[in-house]
């Protein structure tokens, strides 16, 4: 089975976010695998185990994104590919279109990506991509089971659980809950050091910057405003709720 699995380094959760100059400062950040797409390269492990076939993790990003590909190599993806070329960096419709190109030249049964990214809080990656691809695309997966070209995949939906069936080829993107992402052992790092990892770029991939040129611009960036202290209200009940009303009339005005 051809697995592949797209990926995005995004900002440690735990990093404070700074902008200067209207932009998110990078310094000292540390950046990881988005942790929606460390499931991801959890399933294509287990497929692989199961069924046998190969794992590539593609990310397209800067040089440092090397880091996030060489931690999934280590998980025992077997090859990567980096678009590194500055040219084909974007928003969502870019990068669905550079990452349909790389997946139409290393070839796929099925892919496997994250719901959502962590530092956008976009979950347009895989269904762009799918729709790039004319392939079906099922999302958030709680559980995936292939057999032979059939694929039965259950579904979050807002707490509640949906079952699909589909068939080969099909993009799946992952869900809290999939399942629990194994650390990479010292051997795992050993070896993925050697590990190919090809990097590609727009003449590799036969596209043009213009021809994937980002649909959305941004114009500017703030963090949000900071939370004010709260009130605990005291008194009889029937007080309390005159004075939350009072409150909320005419010092929230939401009512």
């Amino acid at each position: 089975m051809n697995i592949v699995v797209v990926l995005k380094q995004t900002f440690d959760t735990e990093e404070k976010i700074v902008i200067q100059n209207g932009q998110i400062s990078e310094d000292g950040v540390e950046f990881i695998i988005n942790p929606y797409d460390e499931y991801a390269v959890e399933e294509a492990i287990k497929l692989k185990e199961e069924h046998g076939g190969e794992v590539t993790v593609i990310s397209v990003g800067p040089d440092r994104a090397e880091s996030a590909l060489r931690t999934a190599l280590a998980m025992g993806a077997d090859k990567a590919v980096l678009v590194d070329d500055e040219s084909l960096f974007g928003d969502e419709f870019t990068i669905a279109k550079v990452l349909a190109a790389v997946a139409k030249k290393v070839g796929f049964d099925i892919i496997i990506g994250g719901q959502m990214a962590v530092d956008s809080g976009a979950g347009q990656g895989g269904p762009r991509l799918a729709e790039e691809l004319g392939i079906n695309h099922v999302s958030t997966a709680v559980k995936l089971e292939v057999d032979g070209t059939n694929v039965r995949v259950e579904r979050d939906v807002e707490g509640d659980l949906e079952v699909v069936e589909t068939s080969l080829p099909v993009l799946i993107t992952a869900q809290q809950g999939l399942n629990e992402p194994r650390y990479p052992s010292l051997p795992g790092i050993m070896k993925a050091k050697k590990k190919p990892l090809d990097r590609l770029g727009a003449d590799d991939l036969g596209i043009t910057a213009d021809e994937v040129k980002a649909k959305t611009e941004i114009v500017d960036q703030t963090l949000p405003p900071k939370k004010q202290a709260g009130r605990i209200l005291s008194g009889e009940l029937a007080a309390q709720t005159s004075e939350l009303v009072q409150l909320l009339r005419n010092e929230a005005k939401v009512i």
